[in-house]
Order: structure tokens, then C-alpha cells, then sequence
């Protein structure tokens, strides 16, 4: 979980258009270590990365919930 935070850290002195398609590809791995971790190590630390997670993505996190409150708002 270190080296992903870190890994996702990494990203942000690259150009928007790098940050994007290397960013998804981590959002998308973070399920599966956060899965890892628990198994291994119980709750208690895949809530500290969960908060730790959403701190890094918040700005990508509310655009996603934006853009699904507006299709939900459509309907």
C-alpha cells in the first residue's frame, strides 16, 4: 500500500494527460490491494488507507460524483 500511495503521489508532476491515464490504472488497482491488505491485516488498516485513498483522489472522486448525480438527475 506504501508503494502505491507513493506510485500515485508520483503522478502529480506529470502533465494533465499522463495523470489521467496512469491515475485510473492506480483507482483501479487500489480495490484489489486494499482486498490484499485486509485479508492480511484486518479492518482497521484498510480503513486508514480507504481515508488515505480518498484524500489523494478527492478532486477525481467528486468529479465522478458529480458527473453520476447529473445522469441520475437526467433520468
Amino acid at each position: 500500500m506504501c508503494i502505491w500511495a507513493l506510485a500515485t503521489m508520483a503522478l502529480a508532476p506529470l502533465p494533465l494527460r499522463h495523470q489521467k491515464r496512469f491515475g485510473l490504472v492506480s483507482l483501479l488497482t487500489l480495490p484489489v490491494i486494499l482486498i490484499w491488505l485486509g485479508r492480511d491485516y484486518g479492518a482497521v488498516p484498510v480503513l486508514i488507507c480507504s481515508f488515505a485513498a480518498m484524500s489523494l483522489f478527492r478532486k477525481p472522486l467528486a468529479a465522478l460524483y458529480r458527473a453520476v448525480m447529473r445522469q441520475i438527475a437526467k433520468r
